[in-house]
């Protein structure tokens, strides 16, 4: 008996995948009838991946979440230790532990508050600069505050961006104006009596990719020009799919480097005889507020957390919102255990207050709602229905405007 070659397949059990297989590419790829007429052009509102997308969209539909908060069967305790432990694994970031080194000086008086420039050590290979400020009159031990800076393209400065400098290179003050109206938020939280950190990320300031050795630190380099700084951010941006494939082979991921860092500035914070370590909260914007939200949900010590414009269910974004998306947000496999909604409620029964702006278009607006839905209802089953605050910002682009920050202010002075 001589068998057809869709016959051979239904003896092997294949069925349905392996006939896509056996098609054209296009035909397997989308994981539809040949015949079937689809719009693939993204210049018409199709897919950015054409007649890939199906085929990986059809996986991440797939994805069980088996441990979010209610597909895990735990009690929260139990859930957030097994949760945090897999996202561990999955970060594959742990370096040995050394101790800080806390190094402080070139002190610099501003309005309300004195910064100083800090170094420390998060690993064997990593010294982290940061800007330690301190208000002038507060109640110490205070509260202490972890400021994450974005990304938005800018690789030039890190730190600088939430806070204030002394005569502000053009360049710096064109973005901060963008994104953050104009003000320094790591500033103005230091103002109202709390010790904050804020240092540069892998690969930004003065942890930025060169080629040579960087000049001096400084805010204000005279010799660099606008289209200088615009140069270099290009080449950072277009060196970031390198960057990030080294690490991957090099046994690391990106987003594993940044929480612990970030995870490192609260041992500072903790250090410190000025803060109360039972009163440490995060704020970020954009690659902030993913920091932001791994920070809070991997580090039971942080006691409130901001999150803005940074909030999505995964699944939604995959057909046309991640062609602008950072290198430095990917860890691999974790749509199989956790969204990043379920990610961030390993924060719960803490405060949290997640924002975004109704014109950003780095998500797909009913995939934020779905994730605010999803968080809440984590919250709600645990009883603390009132420690989770969202807003959309009606007609608001990508930023962390002064109404926006005014409002994350007093959510942090409510709850810290």
């Amino acid at each position: 008996m001589e068998f057809s070659r869709r016959a051979f397949l239904q003896q092997l059990g294949l069925g349905g995948a392996a006939l896509m297989f056996a098609g054209t590419g296009s035909a397997w790829a989308a994981g539809r009838p040949r015949n079937q007429q689809v719009n693939w052009d993204p210049e018409k509102g199709g897919p950015h991946l054409g007649n890939l997308w199906e085929f990986i969209q059809a996986n991440a539909d797939r994805c069980k979440r088996s441990l979010s908060f209610f597909n895990a069967g735990l009690s929260l305790e139990e859930w957030k230790r097994v949760g945090r432990a897999k996202v561990t694994e999955l970060l594959r970031y742990q370096p040995p532990r050394v101790p800080l080194d806390l190094e402080v000086f070139n002190e610099v008086k501003f309005d309300g508050y004195t910064r100083k420039r800090i170094l420390f050590n998060t690993s064997p290979d990593c010294r982290v600069p940061g800007f330690l400020l301190v208000p002038d009159e507060a109640k110490f031990p205070a509260p202490g505050i972890v400021a994450l800076h974005d990304h938005g393209g800018f690789y030039r400065w890190g730190k600088e961006k939430v806070c204030e400098n002394k005569q502000e290179h053009p360049a710096l003050a064109k973005f901060k104006q963008e994104a953050y109206e104009g003000q320094s938020y790591a500033s103005e939280l230091a103002r109202r009596g709390y010790v904050v950190l804020s240092i540069d990320a892998f690969y930004f300031g003065e942890r930025r990719l060169a080629h040579k050795p960087l000049p001096p630190q400084t805010a204000n380099p005279a010799d660099e020009s606008q289209q200088d700084i615009e140069a270099f951010n290009r080449m950072a941006g277009q060196t970031e799919e390198l960057t990030a494939k080294t690490m991957f082979w090099g046994g690391m991921t990106w987003p594993g480097v940044m929480f612990w860092d970030d995870m490192r500035s609260v041992d500072v914070l903790e250090s410190l005889d000025i803060v109360d370590a039972n009163r440490i909260g995060c704020v970020g914007l954009s690659i902030g507020g993913y920091r932001s939200a791994h920070l809070a949900a991997l580090d039971e010590r942080i006691k409130c957390a901001v999150v803005a414009g940074w909030m999505s269910a995964v699944g939604p974004m995959l057909r046309n919102h991640l062609l602008h998306h950072t290198w430095m947000i990917y860890i691999p496999g974790m749509l199989h255990f956790m969204d990043l909604p379920d990610i961030m409620t390993l924060h719960c029964p803490h405060p949290l207050r997640i924002i975004g702006g109704e014109l950003d278009t780095l998500f797909p607006l009913a995939a934020v709602r779905q994730a605010f839905d999803m968080i809440a209802a984590v919250y709600e089953a645990n009883g603390v229905a009132d420690r989770f605050e969202h807003k959309i910002y009606a007609k608001r682009p990508h930023e962390f405007n002064r109404q926006m920050q005014q409002e994350a202010f007093d959510f942090i002075a409510k709850w810290l």
